[in-house]
């Protein structure tokens, strides 16, 4: 059963299969068909819904998310807003009013979630005030392609939309619906792990059993790479565990050495952390897919997946970071380099799942750099992604560590590299060195995303991006740095 509620309205739904997803729950058995199906995998936007989830004060906190790769079964305890669901009678709410009169739709067939991943964005204006800065609006519409329309006009329509009447839909009447959702949220954490096809256990210890009963059964998070097996793949998850109702997992718990991330802890609950101690990995988060994929994804999906070109990886192996391991034998941690072992294979033994990732914290001398290369700025795929962490004392290297994505069959540091620096001045001829080390480590594919000689350029020219700034005196321009 799946009790939430839909544009301010109860629905229960009994009998969806584990792999059904809120797009086909929506346009199948709800018949609500303004959502659209686009790609099938998160890329495209046209799907974006709406998610309410109560938040600390009890008020419902809406986000963006792709409906083609978010399980129906997590929608028990929200209140799920769609594109039907926003008019007041024949009162257009203000983003869509904005987008009429931006002429901002010409097929209109991404307009649906176009107008959502705006909603939420005027849902959060509404809430805390704020500039909308360009950085913040790219941000909100990064996960929405437009083939035909062109991107000004809807950008025209976002900076108005403010200034329209403040039309809500008539779900925003109701004083009791955030009570209410939170009250199905309750009920949801309350219940008892699922004797059938999709459980979701709320404690440790369940998800241990779930775990030792079920040894075949998939975990599930954030479903944004595991659902593309359903949409992509056409294979059938007919037996998944979900973890986001495990508040253990939920949890980012400060230390004096550092933080416990949760592994089900999403990228847009660990963003302000982030910004606040290591910025180079929050200005990784601005490449790193799309909002609505931020919204779902979570740390512990990106390393349990074990993807050799996974983003955060290789900068949890520059800062040296450990993972928490939980399963019916009980709980261990290991260094995250131990974790990866070969192509898709990892340290989990039968049974076993990621419970948590210590980021340390950094101390004042430790520097970090991480560089993506993929063929788009956004949304994208990496080529190569590097991430470095060193300490410069008395004008030598220290505690050097350079960690590689897209090099080769799992995400790994390049030790050669490593001890040609380590201890030395940072002269040409050293990098020089450091270059070639790094050439006679790696040995990478070739793909669709580049050659292996390709791959081996990149990361040699990061290392020299590396060096030269280092000698530099001038800050680094980023992409995402907004001419004024």
């Amino acid at each position: 059963m799946i009790d939430f509620y839909l544009n301010g309205r109860r629905q229960q739904c009994a009998d969806a299969s584990a792999d059904t997803s809120v797009l086909e729950l929506l346009r199948g058995a709800l018949g609500r068909t303004g959502t659209k199906e686009g790609c099938a995998s998160g890329d495209c936007g046209a799907c974006t819904v709406a998610i309410g989830e109560p938040d600390a004060s009890g008020e419902l906190a809406y986000r963006s998310a792709n409906a083609c790769i978010v399980p129906a079964h997590q929608l028990d305890g929200c209140h799920l807003v769609t594109v039907e669901g926003l008019a007041r009678g024949d009162a257009l709410h203000p983003v869509q009013a904005a987008m009429v009169d931006c002429h901002a739709s010409q097929c209109g067939f991404c307009t649906p979630g176009i107008v959502m991943s705006l909603f939420t964005l005027h849902q959060a204006q509404r809430r805390v005030p704020t500039p909308l800065t360009p950085a913040r609006l790219e941000a909100a519409l990064g996960g929405n392609l437009c083939r035909c329309t062109g991107y000004r006009p809807i950008r025209d329509a976002a900076l108005r939309m403010s200034e329209y009447p403040d039309t809500q839909p008539s779900w925003a009447d109701d004083p009791a619906l955030a009570a209410n959702v939170a009250a199905l949220a309750h009920d949801a954490s309350q219940r008892s792990p699922a004797p059938g096809h999709y459980a979701v256990p709320t404690t440790l210890d369940a998800l241990r059993e779930l775990r030792r009963q079920r040894p075949h059964a998939r975990l599930v998070a954030g479903a944004t790479d595991l659902w593309l097996e359903a949409t992509q793949q056409l294979k059938p998850l007919t037996e998944l565990i979900d973890l986001r109702r495990v508040a253990e997992l939920q949890r980012i718990e400060e230390t004096a050495e550092g933080w416990w991330v949760g592994a089900a802890v999403t990228y847009s609950r660990l963003e302000p952390l982030l910004a606040e101690h290591f910025s180079a990995f929050a200005h990784l988060m601005q490449r790193f897919a799309s909002l609505q994929i931020r919204n779902r994804a979570t740390l512990g999906g990106n390393i349990a997946n074990a993807s050799p070109i996974g983003d955060t990886p290789p900068v949890l192996l520059a800062l040296g970071a450990r993972l928490a391991i939980d399963g019916p034998a009980g709980p261990r941690e290991l260094p995250v380099g131990d974790f990866f072992l070969d192509y898709k294979r990892t340290a989990l033994n039968d049974g076993e799942f990621l419970r948590a990732i210590f980021l340390p914290r950094r101390s004042q001398l430790q520097h970090l750099k991480v560089w993506k290369i993929a063929k788009r700025r956004e949304d994208d795929i990496s080529t190569v992604l590097a991430a470095f962490a060193w300490r410069l004392e008395d004008g030598m290297l220290r505690d050097v560590h350079l960690a590689f994505g897209g090099m080769a069959a799992i995400p790994r540091r390049c030790a050669p590299a490593e001890a040609a620096l380590e201890g030395q001045a940072p002269t040409p001829s050293v990098f020089a060195d450091a270059k070639a080390a790094l050439r006679d480590d790696f040995q990478p594919l070739s793909d669709v995303r580049g050659s292996s000689e390709y791959r081996l350029t990149v990361a040699a020219n990061l290392l020299e991006r590396l060096r030269l700034g280092l000698e530099s005196t001038t800050a680094e321009v980023s992409l995402d740095a907004y001419a004024h």
